[in-house]
């Protein structure tokens, strides 16, 4: 099979306005058969209109949206939503309040057989694990269930793509998280290609193989989220994902640098000339709570997270890093600690 017929959604070069305010600008991504696709980005920064567009609810200034190499959207073409066969979970999960389970998860289906009809709604109930609950109203159960009778109403009619809008932001924490890998789960089972949203990297990472960092209508980096984290293509995107600090340095040679933090070694992710001033990126991880150390660093925050306390610290040189440190070492703002830098793949950016 060629890499062209497995792609389920392309994204080329999408852009879209309000009053004349560029919102989506010259968008492009593509997802292939069974892969799930996140956009994550702060409110206002257009992931929403993204998926308003690709569902055929907002058109496109410029640019194109294929569907199983089908064009379904351009400035000169744009197919209705409902022929689209596209499912849609919506941020409230827009359930009817006087219909039951089994009937919410119906509702796109009536125009099959009965037989049919009532094999797709038990399926789907099945998949979802409330196969048990069909006979009950949406308010007799709760919001995590709530949220997995709307993932199966959008399955039920076996639709080409999967959309998701912030789906989980009505949950609490702990329930966000377990559910999250739960409809992962459940997408895989079913082979579904799917694409979300979320302002949440948590829910990002613990879903999607690929995420896109969006930021003013613009993708910045479209990558899995190991090479986010450890790879990020710019400054925005290293501070943006996960937790970390941009520190000044010079570069000595190939493969050290010269920072607060003493001299630092290891691969670097791009090249730099010798003597170029530098930002490079340490994560918490990076840096070893150490009471022997010679190098020490001043405490400014600390954050306690049970296990472990996240430590804000200012270097002597005035720059600022953070360390993760197991909560039996305790200590409070204005003490020093001594640490040690563990950094193996120095990410480095121009400092300019």
């Amino acid at each position: 099979m060629t890499e062209k017929s497995e792609t389920v959604l392309e994204l080329d070069g999408i852009s879209q306005a309000y009053d004349q305010h560029l919102v989506v600008r010259d968008l492009s991504l593509s997802l292939r058969q069974g892969e799930i696709g996140c956009l994550l980005g702060a409110s206002g920064c257009g992931k929403t209109t993204v998926l308003r567009i690709i569902a055929g609810f907002e058109s496109v200034l410029s640019g194109s949206v294929q569907l199983n190499g089908t064009t379904v959207s351009s400035p000169d073409i744009s197919l209705p939503p409902a022929i689209r066969n596209i499912g849609m979970v919506f941020q409230d999960y827009a359930l009817f309040p006087h219909l039951t389970i089994f009937d919410n998860v119906g509702f796109g289906l009536r125009k099959l057989g009965h037989a049919e009809r009532l094999q797709r709604i038990n399926q789907a109930l099945e998949l979802v694990g409330l196969f048990a609950e069909h006979n009950k109203y949406p308010h007799e159960i709760s919001g995590g269930q709530q949220q997995r009778v709307a993932l199966a109403r959008a399955l039920a009619p076996k639709p080409h793509l999967l959309l998701m809008d912030e789906p989980f932001s009505n949950l609490d924490v702990t329930l966000r998280e377990r559910l999250s890998m739960e409809v992962r789960d459940i997408l895989k089972e079913n082979g579904t290609t799917a694409l979300f949203v979320t302002h949440n990297q948590h829910e990002a990472f613990a879903v999607a193989d690929r995420i896109g960092v969006m930021h003013n209508g613009e993708i910045q980096q479209w990558d899995n989220g190991h090479n986010l984290y450890h790879e990020p293509l710019n400054p925005r995107i290293a501070e943006f994902v996960g937790e970390g600090s941009l520190i000044t340095g010079v570069v000595k040679d190939h493969h050290q640098v010269e920072t607060g933090l003493g001299l630092l070694q290891g691969s670097f992710n791009t090249e730099f000339p010798v003597s170029s001033s530098v930002k490079l990126l340490i994560r918490p991880e990076d840096i070893v709570h150490t009471e022997d150390s010679p190098v020490t660093a001043e405490v400014l925050r600390r954050n306690f997270r049970g296990a472990n306390v996240l430590y804000n610290l200012l270097l002597d040189n005035g720059d600022k890093v953070q360390a993760l440190v197991p909560s039996h070492c305790d200590h409070q703002p204005g003490e020093r600690i001594g640490i040690r830098p563990d950094v193996r793949h120095l990410v480095l950016f121009s400092n300019i």
